[in-house]
């Protein structure tokens, strides 16, 4: 069996791992379980679970055991990872209502079947009868909290407040490598470079309990060249969900990345081989947006399957080569007579009326073909009628409805 570790690195997915050089032996010939969690706190995943996923589909490609743990138990707390405030307590409705959505999502990279088919399991499943004297004397004990607070994920909420409650979510973490150790026969815990300190107090506290093999490995978050995580729109965070973020938008935003970005978009968003990867963007200039034509493309048809990718793919030749025409064009409703900072705010163009006239100002918004000037402008109701699209720039654009 080849060695997919080998593989995720040179992809550039790697960025921690507990034990490199023996995890690379140990699974050189083993077929093993390995897990990654996700959190429901949504009822769609967004860009930021993409890496994870792709990971887990290479690995299964590779005959390892996906174990998709979602965090019905642990969101119900919330990981103070990045966060400066505690996260908003979700209802058990709120929690099955998002578990069902992100399950659906989840069956477009890994496959339920065959022989190491794919598994999701729900930690709040064996949390939630957990016995507090009994958890905190068996798991509690083998916990440092002095070396807990010098993590990252509590380190920077100390300034602003961290609860006791939110302090938990480390050995509750900890606890499901454990237990998925025990039941399913993991492993190996992966996930992304925020997730270091609760993925190393999982193997810890496994091989605390003795046993000498158990993995953990981070990898690289989906960032812009300035370091910035990728994934947020002028509407907000990018959605796998086609309701939230329709495809086209989708197709597009990838359509737009930075030249310098492409390469490792391709890298880590796609299963276009890693040689043909660096021959693609080993150009300049004009020449690069055939790779990023293509990153969009497969992108959008992982997500959205084959039929919409081509759609979104139809829908931006058409803006860009041939004039405007398509239906699948992000569609605003706006009422006849609205200014054009009322429209501009509703297509999500801008977050407040203040920054569209800046827009209209600075001669960075046309509708159809005409650069509007004018911030008392208005959109009537026999344009409407011909649905007019409403341009920001060269690639921010939304068609206008009544």
């Amino acid at each position: 069996m080849s060695n997919v570790i080998k593989e995720l690195e040179q992809r550039g997915y790697i960025e921690q791992v507990t034990d490199l050089e023996n995890l690379k032996k140990y699974i050189s010939d083993k077929k093993i379980p390995f897990y990654i969690g996700i959190d429901p706190t949504a009822d769609s995943l967004h860009i930021g679970h993409y890496v994870s996923l792709m990971v887990a589909a290479y690995m299964q490609r590779a005959g390892h055991t996906p174990i998709i743990l979602v965090g019905g138990g642990t969101a119900q707390i919330g990981d103070p990872s990045g966060k400066t405030d505690m996260r908003k307590m979700l209802t058990k409705e709120d929690l099955d209502k998002n578990i069902n959505g992100i399950k659906k999502q989840i069956e477009k990279f890994v496959s339920f079947e065959g022989e190491n088919a794919a598994k999701i399991v729900n930690n709040a499943d064996w949390l939630s009868d957990l016995k507090y004297i009994e958890f905190m004397k068996e798991i509690g004990t083998k916990f440092s909290v002095n070396r807990m607070l010098a993590a990252e994920c509590y380190k920077n909420r100390l300034e602003t407040g961290l609860t006791f409650f939110e302090m938990g979510y480390m050995l509750l973490q900890s606890y499901d490598f454990l237990h998925l150790y025990e039941t399913e026969g993991v492993r190996l815990e992966m996930g992304g470079n925020d997730q270091w300190s609760n993925i190393i107090g999982g193997v810890e506290l496994v091989r605390k309990l003795g046993h000498d093999d158990a993995y953990g490995l981070t990898f690289k978050l989906l960032t812009t060249r300035e370091g910035k995580k990728m994934g947020k729109t002028e509407k907000g965070a990018l959605w796998l969900d086609a309701e939230k973020t329709s495809p086209y938008e989708f197709y597009q935003y990838w359509r737009n990345i930075d030249d310098q970005e492409v390469r490792n978009v391709m890298m880590l968003l796609t299963f276009i081989p890693a040689d043909e990867v660096i021959k693609l963007t080993s150009v300049e200039g004009a020449e690069m947006n055939n790779a990023k034509k293509i990153a969009a493309y497969e992108i959008t048809k992982l997500v959205h399957g084959e039929e919409e990718a081509k759609k979104a793919e139809e829908a931006a030749e058409a803006l860009f080569g041939k004039g405007v025409s398509s239906e699948n064009m992000p569609t605003t409703k706006i009422e006849a007579d609205s200014t054009i900072v009322e429209a501009i705010v509703l297509a999500g163009f801008a977050q407040s009326k203040g920054q569209a006239k800046t827009l209209v100002q600075q001669g960075g918004i046309t509708l159809d073909d005409e650069k509007i000037t004018d911030i008392s402008f208005k959109i009537t109701a026999d344009m409407l009628d011909k649905e007019p699209v409403l341009r920001k720039g060269k690639k921010g654009f939304c068609k206008l409805t009544k």
